[in-house]
This record gives structure tokens, sequence and C-alpha cells, in this order.
């Protein structure tokens, strides 16, 4: 059974984009916006342009301040992109492959195919963001003061001169002090922030042990996480924090982001855990082979009566003549009503090969976790030296070899292998 080669199945796969809006690209790098992220918008909208510009400039007109305010949370996105971007050139530069950008209410996350090889691209990788956002916040500063001119002079700080300045000046004095902020609070050493990536670089170049440093910066990014949400919690019952305030609203967005980093940073420590076990082993040992193929016209009917229910086969091959176009199985089949299973051939339900990643029997199962979280499926083909089907590797087959491998980490049994998308610098 031919199939298409591994370039065409995963330009095709890169091209489906998540859920969100597709921005297109950028610098070569796929840019999606998540829905939570027009929520967020609108609430920085919506602060802005009823409670902070009225009370910086009462003589501007309502439209003027719905406008400017709608102008600093497009600006202000556009540097979390440009933070973003900063990471994945960054990371292409250091040979580390980059799938795409996704702009969600927490920020933005650059998707990596796979974590950095050596603690150095790790380092620069995770350094520039932070670097890039101080950047633009301090010429925004800069520029801003300058358009203040003596307002700024007068005024003694960004702040007190936005109160008085024109509406650019104000625009790019409110998004400087927010970009350095940004910038400074991403580089607290707790994963998955940069800084806890910064960190664990560094434990990674002194020790030379992916997983202990790994561990180190997880800890790290817990307790950074749970010292937000203990504040988010002061503050929500009216506790002033230095530095961070009060008052129940922005209580609970920094226990929002106490919660979102803890749980990455949980995360991050499993997928280590689980990629560092599966490493070691090749997949042509854990797949599963001497599959029957069904053909593309085959009924539902037939595939249901004839292979899925008398066979523990649940996933088959589907050709038309000696070309494989896809694969078939058993959850498929319930896209169809039961009644229309006669009439509808197993074509119309299957994943197609364009869909699916491309594996060799020598890669490994890390790779072949890698791939199934990448592509967003339960199974993938794996092909022989000469670009035939071997057989199929399944997550439950990966699941499998973890819970009989004595390398399960610390968590004292196998670990979950349910999450997608692996490998991602906030």
């Amino acid at each position: 059974m031919a199939a298409p080669t591994a370039r065409q199945q995963d330009e095709a796969a890169s091209a489906r984009p998540p859920g969100g809006v597709n921005l297109g690209t950028l610098f070569g790098v796929r840019i999606h916006v998540d829905y939570s992220l027009f929520v967020i918008a609108a609430l920085v909208t919506m602060n802005l342009g009823g409670a902070v510009f009225p009370a910086w400039h009462p003589d501007w007109s309502t439209p003027l301040r719905w406008i400017v305010a709608a102008l600093a949370a497009v600006l202000f996105f556009a540097s979390v992109l440009a933070h973003e971007l900063a990471h994945a050139l960054v990371g292409r530069r250091v040979g580390v492959p980059m799938s795409g950008i996704t702009l969600f209410m927490f920020g933005g996350m650059a998707h990596m195919e796979r974590e950095p090889e050596r603690p150095r691209a790790e380092f620069l990788m995770a350094a520039v963001g932070p670097l890039t956002s101080v950047l633009i916040g301090v010429v925004s500063a800069v520029a801003g003061a300058a358009l203040a001119g003596e307002q700024f002079t007068r005024a003694g700080s960004e702040m007190g001169a936005a109160r008085v300045a024109g509406p650019l000046a104000t625009l790019l004095l409110w998004l400087g002090p927010v970009n350095i902020f940004l910038g400074l609070f991403n580089l607290v050493p707790g994963f998955p922030l940069d800084g806890g990536r910064m960190l664990r670089a560094l434990v990674w170049w002194i020790t030379g042990d992916y997983r202990k440093a790994t561990s180190v910066a997880t800890f790290a990014g817990q307790a950074v996480a749970m010292v937000l949400i203990a504040c988010g919690l002061a503050m929500t019952f009216g506790i002033r924090v230095p530095g961070l305030g009060s008052g129940p609203a922005q209580g609970l967005w920094l226990v929002l982001i106490g919660w979102f980093l803890n749980t990455a940073a949980r995360t991050s420590q499993r997928q280590t855990v689980v990629l560092s076990a599966l490493e070691g082993v090749s997949i042509d040992r854990l797949m599963q082979r001497g599959l029957d193929a069904v053909d593309a016209s085959t009924p539902l009917s037939e595939l249901v009566f004839k292979r899925l229910l008398p066979s523990r086969q649940r996933c088959y091959p589907v050709v038309r003549g000696d070309q494989l176009e896809g694969l078939v199985c058993a959850q498929d089949v319930r896209k169809v009503p039961e009644i229309s299973w006669e009439a509808t051939p197993v074509s119309a339900v299957m994943t197609p090969i364009a869909s699916l990643g491309a594996l060799g029997l020598h890669d490994s199962g890390a790779e072949a976790l890698r791939k199934l979280g990448q592509h967003s499926v339960d199974q993938l083909p794996v092909y022989d030296d000469d670009g035939r089907l071997a057989g199929l590797i399944h997550r439950e087959d990966l699941m499998r070899y973890l819970a009989l491998s004595a390398d399960r980490g610390s968590s004292g049994g196998a670990p979950r292998l349910d999450d997608r998308g692996l490998g991602r610098q906030s």
C-alpha cells in the first residue's frame, strides 16, 4: 500500500487551524486566536473606556475614549503576539520546529513540535520573549514621553503624564508600563513562565539532567502559582497586597492566573515523565501488525458485521487498489445512523491519510506521542523503510507500555496520555 510522503501529510495537518480564528501566517509562523481572547479584549476595552480614560481625561468625548481604549487593547495583544513570535523565530533558529502561535485569554503560546535538545537553545528561546516585551515597553514609553513633551516633564512619570497628554501619547504611555510589567512578570523563575524555562535551562546545564531540571522548574512554578492564588484570595477580601493592590476583580484574576500556572506546571512535569519513558523504545516494538484492510467502497454495514464485530481489530486501513487512502475506526461508524450503513461507504467516514502524520518503524514512542497530539488522533499508520504500511500505533499501545514499564517517574503509576499539544512556550 503506497502512502503520501511525510511532508505532504504534515503540511496538510498543519493547515488545519485549532479552535478559534486563523489569522494566517507571519514570517512563516501560523497565527491563531482563541475565542477567549475576544472576551479579555472586550474587558480591557471596557475597563479603559469606561473607567480609566474618563478619570484621566474627563474632557475627552465619549467616542474618543472608546476609540483609544479599543486601540490600546489591539496594540496590547499585538505586543503579546510579538513576544510569542520572538519565541518562535529564535526557536527555529536554534533548531526547534514551531507549528504556530495561539493567542488566548492568559496571553499567548508558541507551539513547539518538540522540546529543545540543549540547555542553550532553551535559554535563548525563553529569554527573548521577556526581552521583546521590555523593549516594546521602553520604546512605547520613550515615544509617549517625547509626544507629551513639557507635560511629561511637569508630571514626572508615565502615568502622571498620561493624564494630561493627548490621545496618542496617552496610548503609548499606557502601553509602555504594561509591556514592561509583562516582560518582568514572565521573568519570574517558575515554570511554565519564561523565567521558569530559563531556570530549567540553567539547572539542566549544571546537572546535565533534563528530567531533574524540569522537576525543579515545575516545583518553582507551583510555588509561584500558590503565592499568586493566596494574594488573589486576600485581595478579594479587601486586603491590600503591596504592588498588586486590592479588590475582588483584580483578586479573582490573580487567582485564575495562579490556577493556570499551577495546572500548566503539573502538566509539563507529567509530559516530561511520559516522554522520558518513551524516548528509549522504538514503535516497531509497540505497534500492531498484520492488519486487515478494507476497500474504500465497502459499505459500513459490512465493516461493522463482518469486520469490527467478529474481530478484535478496531481500526482498519482503507485502500483503493494498492493506494492507502485513510483509516476507519469503530468510533467513525457513529457518524452515520444505522439505517444508512448499507448505503454509506467507509470512505465517507474515514480519516484521510493526508490528515495523519507519518511514522517509521524506527521512530521512538516519544515521537509517536508527539504526532498523536499534533494531529489530534488516537492512532497513526507506521511505514517500513520501503514506504509500505507496516502497522498502526495506538495511544493505548503507549499507555500499555507505560503501565508495564519500570521507568514511571515518581508518580507511582503510569502517566496519563490524554494531553494534546506537547511542547508549548508561554
